[in-house]
């Protein structure tokens, strides 16, 4: 691409009125990240807890959009994608309880992940559910969580896209953001000395481009124009069809997972322990029944308004001693998926306080995943794992013991027994 992109980016950064200085070089701007970032995760809570109600008006989700929506001239009009619209009954996560979770969960997602493959997933695995009326316009939600690999969307930045790149970005696609960003991406590390890692200053340009404030150069590279368009586009629909076929292998994953959950359940019941079961899987079905059927309905007040109660309700099964308040042992499954998500809430279950000294952390998976485990364990992210006593469990010997020790068994001994130090 020509300089004459360039010298439009210079204009644009010395601009007194243009983007860069009224919003991306803005002193509240920072603020305003933690803030929408603590709002996520209360509308996350609510809908775990099925507060969250049937109505955009005067809920969590208004607030933090509203927010949004106040992030000078750029974001203006933010809360239109997630206005009620009784028509259309669009979008579709107010009256729809299962899309309302889905919503949740990719929000809740989004929020303990850090990489780029994480978060298209995320956003892949909601896009698959087809949900009517929910599409790119909650990147401008997952922006404020992830700005270095998530760019704002909304009309005026797809027509600045457009117009720089000779594009054909249609709203409302999935497929189609996903195809921009890359295209973003692009111009981004093209134009990184005057830019920045923060996708928001390229979101910026292509807002002022898009809302007329200046002119797009003519186009003369073809590695951005149509052509570059269409080969992005293409790429986006081939990842979209290789995760719907992953998804339908997940499908047998799923009911895995849930099986161990049952397994794990029962066995903390018959050994004397109440149980908790994830906020987000106790309505799943096994043999007809719901998952958490006989265990706590609530956590108590202790871990539920402890620090990282909103990590804590998502472990996927929590044994608490039958006479107290305290975490005997903790369970996450992980069939097949990364560990990332169910380490970061074992670790904010032991700093909240509330485990008993000698409790167990189960790292629950299948027999053949103990070298995939202890590998992951060694990234300096999880740095602070070795510090506590988490053990791997395999299926194998869950499924030959666990009728035995439920008949026989008496606290974690057995268990410790037939699972093996990670850490």
């Amino acid at each position: 691409m020509s300089d004459r992109v360039r010298d439009l980016i210079e204009q644009w950064r010395r601009d007194p009125a243009a983007t860069y200085q009224t919003w991306f070089l803005w002193d509240e701007r920072l603020k305003n990240f933690r803030s929408i970032r603590r709002g996520i995760g209360q509308v996350v809570k609510e809908i775990e807890a099925g507060r969250f109600g049937v109505a955009y008006r005067g809920s969590s989700l208004e607030t933090i959009v509203h927010s949004v929506a106040e992030q000078r001239q750029i974001f203006k009009g933010a809360d239109h994608a997630f206005l009620w619209k009784p028509k259309l009954r669009i979008p579709d996560i107010y009256e729809n309880p299962a899309n309302q979770r889905a919503f949740g969960r990719l929000l809740h997602h989004c929020s303990c992940c850090s990489t780029a493959t994480e978060i298209l997933a995320g956003i892949r695995t909601i896009d698959q559910l087809r949900i009517k009326g929910l599409g790119p316009a909650v990147a401008n939600l997952i922006y404020f969580l992830h700005p270095t690999h998530v760019s704002p969307f909304n009309t005026a930045i797809v027509n600045g896209y457009n117009a720089i790149t000779g594009s054909k970005v249609k709203l409302g696609s999935w497929e189609h953001y996903l195809a921009m960003r890359q295209g973003i991406l692009a111009l981004n590390a093209r134009y990184s000395d005057l830019l920045s890692n923060d996708l928001g200053a390229i979101a910026g340009f292509l807002f002022d481009v898009g809302s007329g404030r200046y002119p797009a150069p003519p186009l003369d590279d073809e590695s951005l124009s149509a052509s570059g368009w269409d080969a992005r586009l293409a790429e986006a629909r081939a990842e979209a069809v290789k995760f719907e076929k992953t998804a339908l292998q997940q499908g047998e994953t799923d009911r895995t997972h849930t099986e161990i959950q049952a397994w794990v359940r029962d066995l903390g019941r018959a050994l004397g322990y109440r149980v908790w079961i994830a906020s987000n899987d106790r309505g799943r079905q096994h043999e007809g029944a719901r998952l958490s059927e006989g265990c706590l309905e609530q956590l108590p007040p202790s871990l539920a308004n402890g620090p990282g109660a909103e990590s804590i309700r998502l472990i996927d099964v929590l044994w608490l001693e039958g006479d107290a308040d305290r975490v005997a042992a903790a369970f996450e499954v992980e069939h097949s998926t990364t560990i990332y998500s169910g380490v970061v809430r074992m670790l904010d279950l032991a700093l909240s306080g509330e485990l008993n000294i000698s409790a167990g952390l189960f790292l629950v998976a299948p027999d053949s995943r103990e070298n995939d485990v202890r590998a992951q364990l060694q990234r300096p992210a999880f740095s602070r794992i070795a510090d506590l006593n988490v053990r791997y469990l395999p299926y194998g010997e869950l499924e030959r013991h666990r009728a035995s020790i439920a008949r026989f068994g008496t606290g974690l001994r057995a268990l410790t027994e037939i699972s093996h130090r990670v850490t």
